[in-house]
């Protein structure tokens, strides 16, 4: 439920036509200019942002030194406190030798020189007065640690136990070596935070970046604030004591109101998004101005009803703002807002629900706010990534889940059933990590969809594209973003006339743009980009993993082709070599035949399978053939055959364009048409034969019919010369059929639905 770094372009037009209308292509690519260029490139780091940025780095690191330095300099005891069962403080562990004679003693106060006084109790292990309830609890709260630390101070101390003994110690200060790893860890964090949250807001400036910043810069606040309690045993350093709770209690607030004013902006700006977030900053606002001047009772209360109700607000205009328009960005912050309000919420009720058992109480506060504040810290840091790895996406969701599955169970049973805090911790580990195991692969099953496309399905696809690229190279960009749309499913997809290098996310992970290559240049350079919103109808977001596939999707395409074009000019060379030694060989024979006949019928016969052998090496060596061309050689051949069988010849021919057959075309529909008129002249003892060649919207249709003596052709049995005929159809996409003609003979009609695609 955070602000993502990135600026969201402008929404494109919704359109599902893959080639919009020329009108239309132009508003798409006005509505396109605005923001492709920012998208494309690389934001150019300006030489003030990266002065500053290094400058606000190292203020950052020299800050938290500091810190360090003045926790490392506070007084302390080397010694492991606990409440016992009555509220009193008993000593558990210590390496001071003058304290080791009273481990499992009741301390009772410390006396700091001569009249510096602290009497304890168990209130004074509380870490943080932000997590206390009650307003008297946490003015006690601060009167304890406010004596301690002047106790403290005097250097030389006297430790009062239940049992009457005294010991004496000299205070010496903590040290860095003895801060804990766990301060250690969550320093880190919130100074990883706060880079990212630099980086981020001078990257590129803007009022959402901004909100992002402030959002990042809270939690550091909140992070630091645990680390120093974490290091700290029984005082807490005198600034803290003073302006923790209203330091803490802002950071809360000032998120809040900034998560949901951000919803309001972000995927998209709400209608009334002004007011709405005014009316937020004004609620965050008012209990805090109260809580400085001391004028707020009941400030937990305040305060955790306040950021849950501003949290429900952020979830309410994100789902307002998903039912506009489907942006997944959205849908994603709205699940993950879900679950950091209801811990929220859950840690609110679980520490209300303690209230009864002061120590269980403070357990639940120290573990369940520092969960909680990790918790949001690490999702905030995820959010400038969010588009860059659906798998890490994935495990973080699945991660935030069952981690708020284990704190709810540790609340339950601590505030419950009266578990130890081993116990309770434990069995919350065991049965979490038991529900993760099961549901895991549910969850990710769930997550990725089911409509994605297989990869068989995917390689059919791009070599079937492959074939008709190669064919018609205009259509590239058309058929790779059909592909593009069944894999992803999204809900707009268009072209712009935009060159682009590489694929990749944009708009929060909203758009994918995917380079179209012209697969007629040898470089394949793109001179139009594909752009698809919205993946999975609007239910999942585009992700580095997708524009990574799209670009080997690309890649394939264009090696599909660059490998047909090679395969195809090696058959070219290949035919024009059989064409050659056909023509310079059996060529030279048969004319040596032709002058050595013996009859004028055997010269004709000779004569005419020479001429049919100059039109068969002469369609090997061409690479393309007219239609209208290819059919006055069709009928020429047909008719010499005809006449030596004394069979009349009816040739029609009819086409609304001259296509250009590709050399497959053209040997299949010669060898068809050359197997049919065999057939009339070998068996169908017919007088006359017509054939109707007929082009017409990319339908080419050949009917043969004879006058002959053949009957029920569905009898036949389809040897070489028909069962060929069957083949080469089929190859090329089309269907035969034969049947009986009225009043004699029969027809053989022969379709091929897109003879535009056939030569694939």
């Amino acid at each position: 439920m955070a602000l993502s770094p990135s600026h969201l372009p402008p929404p494109l037009p919704s359109t599902a036509a893959p080639a919009p209308a020329a009108a239309d292509a132009a508003s798409d690519l006005s509505v396109f200019d605005q923001w492709l260029p920012a998208q494309f490139g690389r934001t150019p780091w300006l030489g003030w942002r990266l002065r500053l940025l290094i400058g606000l780095a190292l203020a950052g690191c020299i800050g938290l030194f500091l810190l360090t330095r003045e926790l490392a300099d506070q007084p302390a005891i080397d010694a492991t406190w606990r409440a016992d069962a009555s509220g009193q403080l008993e000593l558990v562990a210590t390496h001071e030798p003058a304290l080791q004679p009273f481990v499992g003693r009741a301390l009772l106060g410390v006396i700091g020189g001569d009249s510096q006084v602290a009497v304890l109790d168990g209130l004074i292990l509380q870490r943080s007065s932000r997590w206390i309830i009650g307003d008297a609890e946490r003015a006690r709260h601060r009167e304890l640690q406010e004596r301690l630390n002047g106790a403290l101070e005097q250097r030389q101390v006297r430790l009062y136990f239940s049992d009457g003994g005294v010991a004496e110690l000299k205070i010496e200060p903590r040290g860095g070596l003895h801060l804990g790893l766990l301060y250690w860890l969550l320093a880190a964090l919130a100074l990883v935070l706060y880079l990212v949250a630099l980086v981020t807001v001078l990257v590129r400036p803007s009022p959402r970046n901004a909100l992002y910043a402030l959002m990042a810069l809270c939690q550091c606040g909140n992070l630091l604030f645990i680390a120093g309690s974490t290091a700290m045993e029984l005082s807490l350093p005198p600034a803290w004591v003073h302006w923790e709770l209203h330091a803490r209690m802002g950071f809360d607030l000032l998120t809040a109101a900034a998560i949901l004013h951000a919803a309001c902006v972000h995927p998209r700006k709400l209608p009334f998004a002004g007011p709405i977030a005014l009316v937020g900053w004004v609620v965050a606002l008012v209990p805090l101005v109260l809580e400085l001047h001391g004028d707020l009772r009941h400030a937990w209360w305040w305060t955790q009803a306040t950021g849950a109700l501003l949290g429900l607000g952020a979830i309410g205009m994100l789902s307002w703002s998903y039912r506009i328009e489907r942006h997944p960005f959205a849908a994603v912050l709205r699940r993950l807002g879900t679950v950091a309000a209801g811990t929220w919420i859950l840690l609110t009720v679980a520490i209300a629900a303690a209230s009864h058992e002061p120590m269980a109480q403070q357990g639940i506060a120290a573990v369940g706010s520092m969960i909680w504040v990790v918790f949001l810290a690490s999702l905030l840091l995820l959010v400038p990534f969010i588009a860059r790895s659906q798998q890490m996406l994935r495990e973080f969701s699945l991660l935030a889940g069952i981690s708020t599955v284990a704190t709810s169970l540790d609340l339950l049973f601590v505030t419950a059933f009266s578990f130890g805090q081993f116990t309770s911790i434990t069995l919350s580990v065991f049965l979490s990590l038991g529900l993760y195991a099961g549901v895991r692969q549910w969850l990710l099953n769930h997550l990725r969809g089911t409509g994605m496309v297989t990869m068989e399905r995917l390689f059919e696809r791009l070599y079937r594209m492959a074939r008709e690229v190669e064919a018609h190279p205009e259509r590239a960009a058309p058929s790779l973003l059909s592909l593009l749309r069944e894999l992803f499913e999204p809900l707009e997809a268009t072209v712009a006339p935009r060159a682009s290098t590489e694929a990749r996310a944009s708009g929060d992970g909203s758009t994918l743009l995917v380079p179209a290559p012209d697969v007629s240049r040898a470089s394949g350079r793109a001179d139009q980009t594909l752009v698809l919103r919205f993946s999975q109808r609007g239910r999942r977001l585009f992700t580095q993993e997708d524009a990574r596939l799209a670009d080997r999707i690309v890649e394939q395409l264009k090696r599909a082709v660059a490998f047909d074009q090679a395969v195809e000019r090696g058959r070219s060379e290949e035919r024009s070599r059989i064409a050659q030694d056909l023509h310079d060989d059996i060529g030279a024979r048969l004319l040596t035949l032709m002058y050595q006949a013996h009859s004028p019928e055997e010269e004709d016969y000779i004569r005419h399978t020479l001429q049919d052998l100059k039109t068969l090496t002469r369609g090997l060596a061409a690479h393309s053939h007219r239609l209208s061309h290819a059919a006055g050689e069709w009928k020429v051949d047909a008719q010499s055959r005809l006449q030596l069988a004394h069979i009349a010849l009816d040739w029609q021919t009819h086409f609304d364009r001259d296509a250009e057959l590709s050399v497959v075309q053209w040997s299949a529909l010669t060898r068809v048409l050359r197997e049919l008129v065999s057939n009339a002249i070998a068996h169908a003892q017919a007088t006359q034969l017509s054939v109707s060649l007929r082009l017409s919207d990319d339908r080419l249709q050949l009917v043969v019919r004879d006058d002959g003596r053949g009957r029920n052709p569905q009898a036949w049995a389809h040897g070489l010369g028909l069962g060929g005929v069957r083949k080469r159809v089929k190859q090329l996409g089309g269907e035969v059929e034969w049947r009986e003609a009225q009043p004699a003979g029969i027809e053989c009609t022969v379709v091929f639905p897109h003879w535009s695609l056939a030569a694939a």
